[in-house]
């Protein structure tokens, strides 16, 4: 049987055979990860379990992001929860503080995650990790809790979309755009529980960051998980972030079968904005018009890498904030807000007129650091622009890529680049 990324991944991890979609397959996992809102929800379930140690103490692991540094006595309880149990349980991988980033950039950087793996986690956007070619999923803190105490659990067999780019980029296109493309094109529910596999020549060029942003949005469209073959790009980040000796590349065979494929050329494509309030609703930024802004965010697990960090500071350089916009800046992780330091970044962004902050997920989900009031409206690198996401029910959010979001930042506006 010629197999998709996915059954090849899932068919390395258990003694079943894996001969169809659809099937319910038993999987040994490579890291169980929660964070600092649902990992108290799995150690409850833990306790109910009656189970005493976790499978494997360095393969479990804790990333406090959410709410920290903890903005008050709720969410300092739940990491005081989370934290008790890594002591408990003598968990090799618990990120609090100092060392702590946005977990679905810290542990790829920290090597904990890679080609081949099953990773399952108590966060929806745990599907970042299919950019380094790995089986990723969310999954609930119930399921988690058994992943915990078993080192396995059970997947149905996910069909499988292939999505191919072809064409070439233009100056302002990024990975951003291309995932919101394929999100405008098949709608919010259009991969529901199905595997999104990524080839073409765009995709054989992009770097590895990019892979990142767009498989942390397979979820979006409803994905299961979002995957990229494992090549040399791959090989190479890994081998510079803790994973080295990796020899093969991982791709699908000859003859796959899919449930459908998805083709785009982006030759001559404009950036494009995911419009409130669904990732859905996308537009290119020319069709949007010149809408006022309150607030930008650059950053979270979908674009607070160091290339996005680059891309707004290549805009901000030189330039203001408009006086009636806050732009945030979130590098996701210690080593990202550092490296932004040494390249001189950090000053462009302070001398633009930008908040910079520590690396957390805070406004992404409503949770601090950058709350929309009624009728506000934000341009955000974020993953989700639903009702109330950010902040107040009556506000808007619109997603974008950095480059969007700080010429947005720049002019007060909803603005490409291309308009400075």
């Amino acid at each position: 049987m010629a197999k998709t990324l996915a059954q090849k991944i899932l068919q390395a991890h258990t003694e079943q055979s894996v001969e169809h979609d659809g099937q319910i397959v038993r999987c040994k996992v490579s890291l169980v990860l929660a964070n600092d809102i649902t990992a108290p929800l799995a150690v409850k379930s833990f306790r109910g379990m009656k189970a005493d140690r976790v499978f494997d103490k360095n393969k479990v692991a804790f990333v406090m992001d959410h709410f920290t540094p903890q903005k008050d006595i709720d969410s300092a309880n739940q990491v005081l929860v989370s934290r008790q149990f890594a002591e408990e349980q003598g968990l090799t991988h618990y990120y609090e503080g100092g060392n702590c980033g946005v977990e679905h950039a810290l542990l790829p950087e920290l090597g904990l995650v890679g080609p081949g793996d099953i990773v399952v986690g108590a966060d929806s956007h745990t599907c970042t990790y299919g950019g380094l070619g790995a089986f990723a999923t969310g999954m609930g803190s119930t399921d988690i809790a058994g992943a915990m105490a078993l080192g396995e659990t059970w997947f149905k067999v996910p069909p499988t979309i292939r999505v191919e780019y072809e064409g070439t980029m233009s100056k302002w296109l990024r990975a951003k755009d291309l995932i919101l493309m394929l999100i405008g094109e098949i709608g919010v529910d259009g991969a529901l529980y199905c595997a999104l596999e990524f080839g073409g020549s765009v995709i054989d060029a992009l770097d590895i960051e990019g892979r990142l942003t767009m498989a942390n949005m397979a979820i979006e469209a409803g994905g299961k998980v979002g995957l990229f073959p494992v090549d040399a790009q791959t090989r190479a980040y890994c081998a510079a972030h803790g994973r080295p000796g990796l020899t093969e590349d991982l791709r699908p065979d000859a003859g796959a079968q899919y449930a459908r494929t998805v083709k785009f050329d982006v030759t001559g494509r404009e950036p494009v904005v995911a419009c409130p309030h669904l990732p859905g609703n996308v537009k290119s930024v020319s069709q949007v018009g010149e809408l006022p802004i309150q607030q930008v965010i650059v950053g979270s697990c979908t674009n607070g890498r160091i290339s996005d960090m680059r891309d707004a500071a290549a805009i901000l350089k030189g330039r203001n904030v408009h006086p009636k916009v806050r732009c945030i800046v979130l590098p996701a992780t210690p080593a990202i807000w550092k490296q932004c330091l040494t390249e001189g970044l950090h000053e462009i962004f302070v001398d633009a007129g930008c908040i910079v902050g520590p690396p957390t997920c805070g406004p992404c989900l409503g949770g601090h650091m950058g709350i929309l009031g009624d009728g506000e409206r934000a341009v955000a690198t974020t993953n989700r622009n639903f009702r109330g996401r950010m902040g107040s029910l009556e506000s808007e959010v619109y997603l974008a890529s950095p480059l969007v979001a700080a010429a947005s930042a720049v002019t007060g506006v909803i603005s490409g680049p291309e308009s400075l």
